[in-house]
């Protein structure tokens, strides 16, 4: 999708002029992400606190939340993207998830202790960001030169994970002053939310319609094209791989609790400790990619999981103190940066170019979905039998995973385009 459509900028752009630079709008759209990553990491921070410590929660309850919160994103990422493309419209689909967003926070201050009102309120945030981001990222693709996507891409995530540090630490400060008021991080977190929407409408250019001849080509099949990818073995084994070890994934969400509990430390302190897995992430999320793209991508991906076992080990040990939290936040670090954008990549060559977007949010909701279910599996066994079992449990679910990830990833990339013959034709 975003290959296909960058002819129009590399035409109206001078390349000589803007070599070496990234283009405003992209830069505006960098700002647009940091400023919301700041409201989301802001709420995703203390939700474990406020779910598990401030309503008391079970970890059953919370395990199902925390699976929403991360799964049904999966749903709208296609009708986003589709939606999109196939009438031009890229700035309003994504500011209409970028709206629904922050809309979010006052959903959370409203619902009270009510489960239902607070599940609501993270539907909608997931929602707001399974539409936005197809969009966002070809608005970027769309005002940007061919050849300088990468570079693109890679400012923008960077300010993206700029609003990640960002966040936690905004949340602890208001809860270190405000004495523990939740309402207080909603409440910011939905202005700093309904700024970044501002600054989409104000500062980021919209996208003319696309020629009616691409826009036939690539609208109306889109999501039934990207479904049929599934009936072949590549891609398949791939999402069938994905979809497994995510199965056996738990939520960082529940780790950070497991630390709090085992170093009995403050709750000011919890939301500091995402602050740290994305310093990891951030540092390690280049050499990470450089190495797969050198030496393959089945190996690190495969590595990055079995960095998070390591942390589930660390947790099962009687161990403590500094060892424990910074060997934890490290390893989640580590797991963030050789799977995220290493498991796209490992993809990519097993999906044609104009089915691009499509074939990683197939991808994406399968392991989404599977998250979920691991996530309200983690939090049903922990309330059943304990923490040290359900954790057990966990770490023997993900080695089996591994192995079997292992068996069905393919060796090699597909650098001949088997798959692309196979599918160019409607």
């Amino acid at each position: 999708m975003y290959l296909a459509t960058t002819d129009a900028v590399a035409t109206a752009t001078d390349g000589r002029r803007s070599r070496g630079r990234v283009t405003g709008p992209v830069l505006a759209l960098g700002a647009v992400s940091l400023v919301t990553d700041i409201s989301s990491e802001m709420v995703a921070a203390v939700l474990p606190l406020y779910f598990v410590l401030g309503l008391g929660l079970s970890p059953l309850a919370f395990g199902f939340l925390d699976g929403l919160y991360n799964g049904v994103t999966a749903f709208v990422r296609l009708l986003g993207g589709y939606a999109a493309d196939r009438g031009g419209r890229h700035k309003l689909v994504a500011g209409s998830g970028y709206l629904l967003s922050a809309l979010s926070r006052l959903g959370l201050l409203l619902a009270g202790g009510a489960t239902a009102g607070i599940g609501a309120a993270i539907a909608a945030d997931r929602l707001g960001k399974g539409v936005r981001t197809a969009p966002r990222d070809a608005l970027i693709s769309l005002h940007t030169p061919p050849d300088q996507l990468g570079r693109a891409f890679g400012v923008h995530r960077a300010m993206d994970t700029t609003g990640a540090l960002l966040g936690p630490l905004a949340a602890f400060a208001l809860l270190w002053v405000t004495a523990d008021a939740y309402d207080a991080v909603f409440m910011v977190s939905f202005c700093c939310g309904l700024f970044g929407v501002l600054m989409l409408v104000a500062f980021v250019p919209g996208r003319e319609e696309p020629p009616p001849a691409r826009r036939r080509a690539r609208g109306p099949s889109a999501p039934r094209l990207a479904l049929a990818l599934l009936r072949h073995a590549a891609f398949r084994r791939v999402c069938g791989a994905a979809a497994l070890l995510g199965a056996a994934t738990v939520g960082d969400a529940f780790l950070y609790l497991l630390l709090q509990r085992r170093l009995d430390f403050a709750e000011s302190w919890f939301p500091l400790l995402p602050l740290g897995t994305a310093a990891v992430y951030l540092l390690l999320a280049v050499p990470a990619g450089r190495l797969a793209d050198r030496f393959g991508r089945r190996g690190p991906f495969l590595a990055g999981h079995a960095a998070l076992l390591v942390a589930y080990a660390l947790l099962l040990l009687p161990t403590g103190g500094h060892l424990l939290l910074v060997g934890v936040l490290l390893a989640l670090g580590v797991f963030y940066a050789a799977t995220d954008g290493v498991l796209m990549a490992l993809v990519a060559p097993f999906v044609p170019p104009d089915q691009r977007a499509s074939g990683m949010a197939v991808v994406q909701t399968g392991q989404a979905l599977s998250r979920l279910v691991a996530a309200a599996g983690f939090g049903a066994a922990w309330t059943l039998w304990g923490i040290g079992p359900a954790l057990t449990c966990a770490a023997l679910a993900l080695t089996a995973a591994i192995a079997g990830a292992a068996a069905l990833l393919p060796r090699a990339d597909d650098p001949h385009g088997t798959l692309r013959r196979r599918t160019t034709r409607p």
